[in-house]
C-alpha cells in the first residue's frame, strides 16, 4: 500500500518553523532517526486528502499556526512504499507553539518518541543542526 507524507517549508522571522526533537528512542527494527534531530512540520494524508490540504493540516495541528501552500519543492522515494512531498509555505496567521496534534497529548502510543518542540531556527543555523531529510536540508545550505 503507498504511503503518502507531506511537508511545509515554513518561513518565519528570518528563520524556518521546524519542529525539534529531542530524547528520540531507538526502536528494534526500526529505519526512523533517533537521538535529537530536527523535521519539517507533516505527516501522512488522511483519506480523500488533497496534498496542499494535508500539508495545511499537519502545520496547523503541530505548530497552530495557519499557512499558504504554495509550490512544491521536493519529492524523495522513502522506500517501496513511502513517497515524500515537501511544500513552500506562507504564513498567514497563527501562534506558533498552540499546535493540538497527537504529540502533545500524552497519548502513551508518544511516550518513547522523544519530545517535539516546535521552534524557528535561523536560515545561518541550518548547517550547525542535524535537519531531515537531509537531501533536502542540503537544498537550504
Amino acid at each position: 500500500m503507498k504511503r503518502i507524507r507531506v511537508a511545509g517549508l515554513v518561513e518565519m522571522n528570518g528563520g524556518y518553523v521546524l519542529m525539534h526533537r529531542k530524547n528520540v528512542k531507538p526502536t528494534p527494527n526500526s529505519t526512523k532517526p533517533y537521538g535529537e534531530y530536527y523535521v519539517f512540520p507533516g505527516g501522512g494524508l488522511e483519506e480523500n486528502e488533497t496534498y496542499e490540504e494535508g500539508v495545511a493540516r499537519e502545520v496547523y495541528e503541530e505548530f497552530g499556526i495557519k499557512v499558504e501552500v504554495k509550490e512544491q519543492i521536493f519529492t524523495r522515494k522513502i522506500n517501496d512504499e513511502t513517497f515524500e512531498y515537501i511544500y513552500k509555505c506562507e504564513y498567514v496567521s497563527g501562534i506558533l507553539g498552540t499546535g493540538t496534534g497527537p504529540e502533545f497529548s500524552n497519548n502513551p502510543k508518544y511516550k518513547d518518541r522523544g519530545e517535539y518542540i516546535p521552534e524557528i531556527v535561523s536560515k545561518n543555523d541550518i548547517k550547525n543542526i542535524r535537519l531531515l531529510p537531509e537531501e533536502f536540508a542540503k537544498q537550504l545550505l
